[in-house]
């Protein structure tokens, strides 16, 4: 998708991103899935960022952690749109005020940039053999924090809560650089005093991360979280309990908690911290075997597609599967596969309705909708097309073999296995679930590719999709 020369954005950029924006030849620095066809290039995410449309500005931010961050990522193109998103921190429109995927409730598109940029700074303090790309985008992500650092600290006195929050956090993972190292004690005491009580339990967590690692004393920081925890867990118990004693105070307890607002993929996922030991993996288990296909002719209703007859894909987490990337609307999947849907539906919203999924039944897969945009692709387990993980089969395959796969080559860490009600595995550092799905006597696996939001499946599925037999 990329042009032979940078093109000149087609938005109002401020002055400053604008000369950023100008002086740097994307065509050159590849972000995780260039060149994919349907996925925005850099410079359309980044000057979708102002766009004036909501949903764009939303899908944007949203690109820019599955395109520039991706799995803990840098790529030739993160730290150049790191310092142009930097420069877009000042400008008005970034007041604005959305819901963001990444994390729960309303606020300002400024806070959720600089919440991006947090994101950044963790991610360059890892080192090459952690799989955070190469030597070189790596020695880039690390040469910005300076300029980046200038820019953001501008924003930690800010007058919303939620701004200067996100501020703090990203200059105090900027702050590993250092270079740095003597600002240390401007920020200490904010830290301390802002992030460490905040609601968000990422941000405690960068507080208390960053202050043992500039050799302050966290103590009673880490015992205050570790009490919050018992009493959020002793009040779960007694609210689940309608015979306990104070169950109608543990409600009351709960129901008066802020809300967490932290991202899924929280900052120090890696085994409680940076430099954890690592817990060895077993053997892999065999790649699950693909159930066999029907007999050549056979029709009806349970009629299993041979393994030639279906189409290959391959997904990457949190961007696409095959010719479908998130974000898409249900034109641009109508072109990616050439066909119509089959079947549609759509629900009630306010005075309008809204489009819940489409069935695409010559390639086997079910678009499921939020706000009319892709958040979850189902693929038929009798029909739909073969989507690998590392060369392994995951459609039409035995499930408890799928899972038993997938539960050993996923990181072990709290919430990266989660089950819905039904005991379906929800796999949240690949964005993939595994449903059954009956064909006569045999069940077979459904896979479904996810966006964060529809990890609960219980309450991102619409009740057809339950229904799927």
């Amino acid at each position: 998708m990329s042009d032979a020369t940078t093109p000149d954005p087609p938005g109002p950029l401020p002055p400053a991103a604008r000369a950023e924006f100008a002086g740097t030849a994307w065509e050159e620095l590849p972000h995780v899935c260039t060149g994919r066809h349907g996925v925005a290039d850099t410079q359309d995410v980044l000057v979708g960022v102002l766009a004036a449309d909501p949903a764009r500005r939303a899908r944007a931010v949203e690109d820019l952690y599955r395109l520039l961050l991706h799995q803990e990522r840098v790529f030739s193109a993160t730290a150049p749109a790191a310092l142009v998103v930097a420069r877009l921190l000042g400008d008005p429109r970034t007041l604005a005020e959305g819901r963001w995927e990444r994390r729960a409730g309303r606020r300002p598109l400024r806070a959720e940039l600089l919440n991006w940029l947090a994101s950044f700074a963790d991610i360059a303090r890892l080192d090459v053999e952690d799989g955070v790309g190469t030597a070189r985008d790596l020695a880039a992500a690390r040469a910005a924090r300076p300029a980046l650092h200038d820019r953001v600290a501008d924003f930690c006195d800010a007058d919303d809560p939620l701004v200067r929050e996100a501020a703090l956090a990203a200059t105090a993972l900027l702050l590993a650089d250092p270079a740095l190292a003597p600002s240390v004690p401007w920020y200490a005491p904010a830290v301390r005093e802002v992030l460490a009580v905040s609601a968000d339990s990422s941000y405690r967590w960068i507080a208390r991360e960053r202050l043992a690692a500039w050799g302050e004393d966290v103590t009673g920081l880490v015992a205050a979280e570790e009490e919050r925890r018992a009493a959020l867990d002793r009040a779960r118990e007694l609210a689940d309990d309608p015979f306990a004693e104070g169950q109608r105070q543990a409600i009351r307890l709960l129901e008066e908690q802020p809300e967490d607002t932290a991202a899924p993929e929280r900052f120090g996922r890696r085994g409680g911290g940076r430099g954890a030991p690592t817990v060895p993996y077993g053997p892999a288990p065999e790649p699950p075997v693909a159930a066999p296909g029907s007999e050549e002719g056979h029709r009806g209703p349970w009629r299993i597609a041979r393994e030639e007859e279906r189409a290959e894909w391959t997904f990457t987490p949190y961007v696409g599967v095959g010719p479908l990337h998130f974000g898409m609307s249900l034109e641009e999947i109508t072109r990616a596969l050439g066909e119509g849907p089959a079947v549609s539906s759509s629900s009630h919203h306010g005075e309008g309705r809204r489009l819940d999924y489409a069935d695409f039944t010559g390639s086997g897969i079910r678009a499921l909708f939020r706000n009319g945009r892709l958040g979850c692709v189902a693929v038929d387990a009798l029909t739909g097309p073969q989507v690998r993980l590392d060369a392994a089969p995951l459609t039409g395959c035995v499930p408890s073999r799928v899972e038993d796969w997938l539960v050993h080559r996923t990181t072990p860490r709290p919430g990266s296995l989660t089950y819905s009600p039904a005991a379906d595995p929800v796999f949240a550092d690949l964005g993939l679930a595994i449903r059954s799905q009956r064909a006569g006597d045999v069940v077979l696996a459904r896979p479904l590719f996810l966006l964060h939001d529809w990890l609960d499946l219980w309450h991102a599925l619409p009740g057809e999709e339950w229904n799927h037999s």
